[in-house]
């Protein structure tokens, strides 16, 4: 699979301005034969918890992007919220392939506690799944990245997990270090993709990579915006048997 991630300098809560920057890049990508395109977390208003602006009832967002892929034959993977009742939203992250068609769609498990999301957000309660291009593909969501058990969960089906953030520079050691771990202990491909520069009074540094089953990063980008590109082949598989690390694990006791 030709593979490409868009690292987004997103403008703050400007849904249209970021629609237009992204059917850029998804052009882009489509010009570079990439079988799919993926965007960060909240991908067309960064991570924010006015859900007055952010919230949607009628997936307007994925509408638009459900005709991006048709029009540029180009899976995408986006970041959107949705309203829901009683002031709270839900933070998903919707896969679609290059018909425009609705592959999966997956809500955020762990709300950033942190920074108040869980105040705005209702957590999800499933995992979510889809195949394309030869990889059976499960979406998490930034903070998620602190979970191992979800990983564990998904990486039992799953051979590429993708993980769209706003992950901000001051925590980018994090990040980065996670996600290499993620991939090593599932022995599985891990997609990072996160937004870049000075995001609603926060700044970030993007670090956006894959990552193979053995930890080895293909392509990384930080400090810019911009497209990462890498054809991938499905070895997870093989990689799993010829070190059986999962067989070992005792689930029982933890």
């Amino acid at each position: 699979m030709m593979l490409s991630l868009c690292q987004m300098d997103t403008v703050w809560e400007n849904k249209p301005e970021n629609s237009r920057r992204a059917e850029e890049y998804i052009k882009q990508a489509s010009a570079r034969k990439s079988d799919m395109i993926l965007f960060p977390e909240m991908s067309l208003t960064g991570f924010s918890m006015n859900t007055e602006i952010t919230g949607e009832k009628e997936e307007e967002s994925v509408r638009s992007f459900r005709k991006f892929a048709e029009k540029y034959q180009i899976a995408i993977g986006l970041g959107w919220v949705k309203a829901c009742k009683q002031n709270m939203s839900e933070n998903h992250y919707t896969m679609i392939n290059k018909n425009g068609e609705i592959l999966s769609d997956y809500t955020k498990i762990h709300p950033f506690r942190y920074a108040g999301e869980n105040k705005y957000f209702i957590s999800g309660n499933r995992l979510a799944f889809c195949s394309l291009e030869g990889f059976y593909m499960a979406s998490l969501i930034c903070y998620d990245l602190r979970f191992p058990e979800v990983f564990q969960a998904a990486s039992k089906t799953a051979d590429l997990i993708v993980v769209p953030a706003n992950w901000p520079e001051n925590r980018r050691d994090h990040f980065r270090c996670l996600l290499k771990a993620r991939a090593i202990e599932n022995q599985v491909y891990i997609c990072g993709i996160n937004c870049v520069g000075k995001i609603g009074g926060l700044s970030y540094s993007g670090d956006s990579c894959i990552i193979d089953p053995l930890g080895r990063v293909i392509r990384e980008l930080a400090y810019e915006p911009g497209l990462i590109t890498a054809e991938i082949i499905n070895d997870a598989a093989d990689c799993q048997k010829r070190f059986p690390v999962k067989a070992d694990r005792r689930t029982e006791l933890y």
